[in-house]
């Protein structure tokens, strides 16, 4: 059995200025080395990465030479990396990825939901609309699962058997960050299995992915970084936090309270967790995080303005209390 993580207190809401919410958490920066130079709470705690483990789930498929063997493009490696909102644009690139490696929509295991689109823009869905696997936000990783058996003469059917080539291949990624560790292994929301790794580890992976430590990891950077619409959605904060760093950072989302960013221009890797799972207290957490090492000066005048806000308010605006960070890192810059 693994100790859980020692979590502290990461952000705190009030309301007439008395706590009312407290939400817990961890915090993990490391330099290229793996090397932590700072950290809040347990940052050697084990975290479920969830979607944040995205581009090591595509890097087998980049290392054996998939995207030649396919003609694939940034576009359709960005949607292997992604947690998109199900946009026209998000469901065209998948079906192009499916008719490449010559599967259907149907050969996909994902599952189906609506949207992610609606519920990020606050709009209504379209009477009677339906929808399919295409439209699961986890479509275009699951497409490079495929493409990966394709391009080994896998069978289609148990691509996310653990026991899998690309699934054992997938392990064998996780672990090279995460020498001598343990990896708890549990079944993520899209059916794929997902790893737990130090938060610590995980803010390594995307330092490496920011720096570009090996060809496959630079290709997975560029894609990401130059489509971050794919990687993410309308008023997506993975859009936001890439248009933001202008090329230099990578970001990625996980449910749950999970983020990680890499910073190429001080070779430093961010993973950010909030154990309760709260997404508005893990986006003022992540520009807290930011502010505090000096990568940000005015969230309010940047992309990532609707993520930023602290101010707590009702339905008819009014500001009835606060969402307050309490915790402090050492600034880089």
């Amino acid at each position: 059995m693994h100790a859980a993580p020692k979590h502290v207190p990461l952000v705190v809401v009030t309301r007439g200025g008395f706590p009312e919410l407290v939400h817990p958490g961890s915090i993990a920066v490391v330099d290229h080395a793996g090397k932590l130079i700072a950290g809040v709470g347990d940052p050697e705690g084990l975290n479920f990465t969830r979607s944040a483990l995205k581009p090591l789930q595509a890097l087998p498929f980049v290392e054996d030479g998939g995207m030649e063997r396919f003609g694939f493009t940034s576009h359709e490696l960005a949607l292997m990396c992604a947690s998109h909102s199900g946009e026209q644009v998000h469901v065209d690139v998948a079906a192009r990825m499916l008719e490449r490696i010559d599967a259907r929509e149907s050969d996909l295991q994902c599952g189906c939901h609506p949207p992610t689109y609606f519920t990020a823009t606050a709009s209504q869905m379209p009477p009677g609309a339906r929808w399919n696997q295409l439209h699961h936000n986890c479509s275009g990783k699951h497409s490079g699962f495929l493409g990966f058996c394709r391009l080994h003469g896998a069978p289609l059917a148990n691509y996310l058997d653990p026991d899998a080539p690309g699934q054992r291949r997938v392990r064998e990624a996780v672990q090279r960050f995460a020498p001598g560790v343990a990896l708890p292994m549990g079944i993520d929301g899209c059916s794929a299995p997902n790893y737990a790794l130090p938060l610590a580890r995980l803010a390594h992976v995307f330092c490496q992915l920011a720096l570009g430590a090996t060809p496959a990891l630079a290709a997975l950077a560029y894609a990401m970084k130059r489509h971050p619409d794919l990687v993410s959605g309308t008023a997506r904060s993975d859009l936001a936090l890439m248009q933001t760093g202008r090329g230099d950072w990578v970001s990625k989302i996980g449910a749950d309270g999970v983020q990680a960013i890499g910073v190429a221009s001080l070779g430093i890797g961010i993973a950010t967790r909030v154990a309760d799972g709260n997404s508005r207290a893990l986006h003022v957490a992540t520009v807290a995080v930011l502010q505090q090492l000096g990568l940000l000066d005015a969230p309010e005048k940047t992309p990532l303005a609707p993520f930023a806000g602290r101010a707590l308010r009702n339905y008819r605006g009014i500001v009835v209390g606060e969402v307050e960070p309490r915790f402090s890192l050492p600034r880089l810059r």
